[in-house]
């Protein structure tokens, strides 16, 4: 039986972790996963929060559709996250970039203070090393 296409994060035996748009096709004898588009998914800390990089699955692809037999996946979960599958769209239909979409917004919000660590621009820190050197 062919079922209906879903997102899903596939972790192989091989230890790799994939994320695509599947398929199961059991209507042979032995059972396959149809992928498309299939990439790898990567969360970033930074210092601005949470980042996704989002690469080819095979960095050489001859193909958007690719097909793998059951014996070769470990675990195959299905993903309804909005955000994540909208990545992986947007991926899909521009092409390749290094980053998608902040994670954590609300990082990403949040101005410089002193309390992070700012203690002024270059021209200031400047004058005062300046400063500090011609005084010695």
């Amino acid at each position: 039986m062919m079922g209906s296409d879903f997102h899903a994060t596939i972790k192989l035996i091989t230890g790799e972790e994939i994320f695509a748009l599947v398929s199961v096709d059991n209507t042979e004898e032995d059972p396959i996963i149809i992928m498309q588009s299939p990439v790898i998914m990567k969360v970033l800390s930074t210092g601005k929060g949470s980042m996704m990089k989002i690469r080819p699955w095979l960095e050489v692809p001859g193909d958007d559709i690719y097909i793998i037999k059951y014996d070769r996946i470990l675990t195959m979960s299905e993903v309804k996250d909005k955000m994540i599958i909208s990545m992986y769209t947007t991926y899909c239909d521009e092409g390749d970039f290094d980053f998608g979409e902040f994670i954590n917004e609300e990082a990403s919000n949040h101005e410089v203070t002193k309390k992070m660590g700012y203690i002024s621009n270059v021209e200031d820190a400047r004058k005062k090393l300046e400063d500090l050197f011609k005084d010695t």
